[in-house]
């Protein structure tokens, strides 16, 4: 019998692949794409260029500005007293609270006073002494002198007895003094506040002993109310602000009558304004300043003597400032000071500007402005000079004690640069 016999050989299985199956249909699917992605930016370059690009501009106006000197000072106590003792002696008490407020005349040491008491005593029997021998010479004068008229004594004793006599007066006016010094010394044993005001540590304790007239002060007492403010000022911008007087730029302030406001150390404004005192005429040879003396109120005792502040001192008046706000100015790789503002036709332009000073967050316009011209704000990275720009007025917060245009309300304000200015922008969907 004949036995078919099979092939056990493996048989290969042939898939087509996926790429040939449906090569067609994805180029297809890719030119149809490709084709759509041309559509859509056909589509969108219309909308990129839709318009001009918005900025937020301010209308530039002139006003009537206060020119202030920011100068350094310190402030120093209008009275002060070292006390010292005026005899000597072993110090028995302190009486008074150190760093507390003595009045004039209060008792603040008592020094031992029994051999001052003794000298007292002493000088009391003395003038005792003395008064009793003028009264017997003087009695012995006048007896002599109606003797003398009968020619019964000498002119000789006469005149003698009118010399002793003269001399117990004298001696009993001697008596009198050292009685007095005596009174005087007694009365130094106990020290008193020559002055008012805060007094400070006492530098000696019951049972130290102290000479008169000694060099070390037992405390010291100052007034702190009025507080003088001493601060100098540069005779460059004394002289610089002479010739902007003279020039017609600024108008000049009384400054003998001139108000001074006082910065303290950490920033903040003191509440009290004082008086400009006097102006120093003479310039220091070392530092070429000129010092200037402001009394001030001082009724809270916030300032102390040695305090560093700073005297805001009224130097002039511009009647017709020019004042933009110090982030609208940007500089070139030179250091100038430069602009954008929006001409009449809507176009941006870059203008170069002189600064005179800054004014808090704002700076004084020498030239390069005109009133009237619109300064660019907001939107300065969307433009470029010669674009033409959409414009949109915005209103400006000044910061405290600065003047300028009305404050806009809060809503809508949002800050720049931490300049201490708000410029208030349309809100979204808001009308334009």
């Amino acid at each position: 019998m004949t036995t078919a016999t099979r092939d056990h050989r493996p048989t290969a299985l042939v898939f087509p692949h996926p790429l040939r199956r449906h090569g067609g249909r994805l180029l297809g699917s890719l030119s149809l794409a490709l084709a759509l992605a041309a559509c859509g930016d056909k589509a969108a370059s219309p909308v990129a260029q839709q318009g001009p690009a918005q900025v937020g501009v301010i209308t530039l106006q002139t006003q009537q500005q206060q020119l202030d000197a920011t100068l350094p000072g310190r402030t120093r106590a209008s009275l002060t007293a070292e006390v010292r003792p005026q005899v000597s002696g072993i110090v028995q008490q302190r009486l008074f609270t150190e760093g507390a407020l003595v009045r004039k005349g209060q008792a603040l040491y008592q020094i031992d006073d029994r051999a001052l008491r003794a000298a007292e005593a002493s000088a009391e029997a003395a003038l005792a002494r003395a008064e009793a021998s003028a009264r017997t010479l003087e009695a012995t004068a006048r007896r002599n002198a109606e003797l003398l008229k009968i020619d019964a004594i000498s002119h000789q004793a006469h005149d003698e007895s009118q010399a002793a006599a003269a001399q117990a007066r004298a001696d009993m006016g001697v008596a009198r003094a050292n009685l007095e010094t005596a009174r005087i010394n007694l009365r130094y044993s106990r020290i008193e506040a020559p002055i008012a005001g805060r007094i400070s540590l006492s530098s000696v304790t019951p049972g130290a002993l102290v000479t008169a007239n000694q060099t070390n002060a037992l405390t010291t007492i100052v007034q702190m109310d009025p507080m003088y403010v001493d601060f100098t000022q540069s005779s460059n911008e004394i002289v610089q602000l002479r010739r902007d007087w003279d020039a017609g730029r600024y108008q000049k302030l009384d400054g003998n009558q001139a108000r001074v406001r006082i910065r303290l150390d950490d920033g903040s404004d003191y509440a009290h304004e004082g008086r400009l005192q006097f102006a120093g005429m003479i310039v220091n040879d070392s530092t070429g300043t000129v010092t200037l003396r402001a009394v001030v109120p001082n009724p809270e005792g916030v300032l102390m003597p040695g305090m560093y502040v700073q005297a805001l001192l009224p130097t002039g008046l511009a009647s017709d400032a020019l004042l933009i706000p110090q982030q609208a100015v940007n500089r070139d790789l030179t250091g100038r000071a430069n602009v954008l503002v929006v001409n009449a036709d809507d176009v941006v332009e870059k203008r170069p500007v002189e600064l005179a000073r800054a004014l808090g967050s704002r700076w004084l316009l020498d030239s390069g402005l005109v009133a009237g011209e619109r300064l660019v704000m907001d939107g300065f990275q969307r433009v470029k000079p010669g674009d033409k720009v959409s414009p949109q007025p915005v209103v400006l917060k000044t910061s405290k004690g600065e003047a300028g245009p009305p404050q806009a309300p809060e809503d809508g304000l949002r800050p720049r640069n931490g300049q201490g200015v708000n410029i208030a922008t349309p809100q979204a969907g808001a009308p334009r």
